[in-house]
């Protein structure tokens, strides 16, 4: 069975930075393109960096642009989200997704085949 969980989210104050994890059990990354999302309560589901089983990365997203690094180690399987210089509107929960395509299209349209429980981040003014 395959499961994916997020960590590393929490209360940060505006300016700083979080590192969220995404651990898998059942799958390999080195496998998989893996996403990171967020979402809000009302609001739809934000697509913010995806990479793919062979390394390519995409990070277009407007909002986060210059502040949001997608990573992945593949020797403990896991795939980072590093957030730096934090915004209250960056407050959402944030969840990590995986599809077995290497084209990152899937991910940006938000198909995946596995996705996490999410973790809530919450950024104080």
């Amino acid at each position: 069975q395959v499961q994916l969980a997020e960590s590393g989210g929490g209360l940060v104050q505006a300016g700083g930075s979080l590192r969220l994890s995404c651990a898998a059990s059942g799958l390999r990354f080195s496998a998989y393109s893996v996403g990171w999302f967020r979402q809000t309560p009302g609001k739809e589901r934000d697509f913010i960096a995806a990479i793919s089983w062979n390394g390519i990365i995409t990070n277009d997203a407007d909002s986060v642009k210059g502040r949001f690094t997608i990573s992945r180690d593949d020797a403990v399987n896991m795939v980072y989200l590093q957030m730096s210089s934090l915004k209250p509107e960056d407050t959402a929960v944030y969840y990590c997704a995986a599809h077995p395509d290497y084209d990152l299209g899937f991910l940006k349209a938000g198909l995946y085949d596995h996705r996490g429980q999410g973790t809530q981040v919450t950024v104080s003014p």
